[in-house]
């Protein structure tokens, strides 16, 4: 993995848990949709072939010695880029359903605006198509209560498909919420008055496999992430005080 030249200062990031069904062709078509930006797969010690053919397919690969979960692997993609020395990164998910043609999108966002976070949202321009019910009422959940935490309204709160800048990089290399990590991290960037922006991408089918997210899991989803929110709410009210 190399450092950025000054005319590439864009990684890709994608983690990825057991996706050798879907791993290649999400790699082929980041490199078709932005030819000559490094591409990272995150290998979460996955049991299959994902890392072997993520690199057959021209990717670097990152292996984990082991499961960290999502917001592990995440963060361990973000602290890489950070020491590396990257202005931006853009997380992509190794199932396939992110379209690869909106990279372009975000990154413009991300350059422009000078926002901290870009998230690629399913619901700006859509209907959120292919996301599960339970999916779908916690996301409604998730968007009111964010909103007076944020000060501003959310749209895909659970988005995976997002880009993020230096400054934002520099925070989530040394801190990243590590299960279900995405509305967390929003908590997180909102503490350090850092701002985001949604800009609208289509969701796909996944490639192959299933989602490891069940009706169960989805109601453990949203106590698991309101008990985090509630405790980032705690420290930075805590530390605020002190200060």
């Amino acid at each position: 993995m190399m450092a950025p030249s000054g005319e590439a200062p864009l990684l890709i990031i994608v983690p990825a848990y057991n996706e050798e069904g879907a791993i290649a062709q999400v790699v082929r078509e980041i490199q078709e949709a932005q030819p000559g930006v490094p591409v990272l797969v995150i290998d979460d010690c996955s049991v299959d072939s994902t890392a072997a053919l993520a690199r057959r397919a021209g990717a670097h690969v990152l292996s984990l010695p082991h499961h960290l979960g999502l917001g592990g692997c995440v963060q361990a993609g973000y602290k890489l880029a950070y020491e590396l020395g990257y202005e931006y990164v853009i997380r992509v998910d190794g199932d396939g359903q992110h379209d690869p043609r909106d990279i372009q999108k975000i990154y413009e966002v991300l350059l422009k605006s000078r926002c901290e976070m870009v998230i690629g949202s399913r619901f700006v321009n859509g209907d959120g198509n292919h996301t599960s019910l339970a999916r779908s009422l916690g996301i409604r959940l998730f968007r009111l209560i964010l909103r007076p935490i944020l000060g501003k309204p959310v749209r895909d709160p659970t988005s995976g498909f997002v880009g993020v800048n230096r400054a934002a990089l520099a925070v989530f290399s040394r801190s990243f919420p590590l299960e279900y990590p995405e509305i967390e991290a929003l908590v997180v960037l909102q503490r350090k008055a850092f701002r985001f922006e949604e800009v609208p991408c289509q969701m796909r089918p996944r490639r192959a496999g299933k989602s490891s997210i069940t009706a169960v899991k989805s109601f453990y989803y949203i106590i698991h992430v309101l008990l985090g929110v509630f405790v980032n709410i705690l420290k930075y009210e805590g530390r605020r005080k002190r200060g």
